[in-house]
């Protein structure tokens, strides 16, 4: 039987607040911070985490010269 996605539940609690708010994610920011949350607890052993990984690496700040 396959694993249980650790962050399953903040992943549905997302989707149903914001089909709740008609998609509005300032409403949602409390599910989603608890989303984000998880992720940096789960890592890589929730794929329910991918988006977020991605999404969290494009919004750092880049540093001049840094590589």
């Amino acid at each position: 039987m396959p694993q249980k996605d650790p962050c399953q539940k903040q992943a549905c609690a997302i989707q149903k607040c914001l089909q709740a708010n008609k998609y509005i994610e300032s409403r949602c920011e409390d599910v989603i911070r608890a989303m984000r949350m998880c992720c940096v607890h789960a890592g890589e052993n929730s794929i329910c985490c991918s988006g977020f990984a991605r999404e969290q690496s494009s919004t750092e700040p880049k540093i001049p010269g840094a590589s």
